[in-house]
């Protein structure tokens, strides 16, 4: 069962971010830019890579639309796009509606057999 929503997001594109997200340096580097745009040798002093290095995760970041590359004279600043981090929440906020639903669920039913007289322990006399 699939939550409700998730038919209208693109299969392709949840599969590319989250593929995305996966690394944990390309999470830092769209930490960084969620205060700002920043040059590739920007991006790069915090984790002590080379700039190839890092383009290398702009790149996968571009392709999936996470973030976009501009032009500033020699320099190409990158910048994020929330647009593909939106989606995610929205396929993964299906998911926690039906857990906070199942869990509900399951206080309710525990409610209920706290309340019932214990059928356990009692003898006919």
């Amino acid at each position: 069962m699939q939550p409700k929503g998730y038919e209208q997001l693109a299969p392709d594109r949840l599969d590319s971010t989250f593929a995305a997200l996966a690394d944990p340096t390309r999470r830092a580097i769209l930490a960084r830019l969620a205060s700002g745009q920043a040059s590739v040798t920007e991006l790069a002093k915090p984790f002590g890579m080379s700039q190839p290095a890092i383009s290398k995760h702009l790149k996968v970041l571009e392709r999936a639309g996470l973030i976009s590359r501009g032009r500033d004279a020699q320099r190409r600043p990158s910048r994020l796009e929330a647009t593909p981090l939106a989606e995610a929440t929205a396929w993964l906020e299906g998911y926690r509606r039906f857990w906070e639903d199942s869990f509900q669920n399951l206080d309710a039913l525990l409610d209920e057999l706290k309340t019932e007289p214990s059928k356990r322990g009692r003898t006919k006399r």
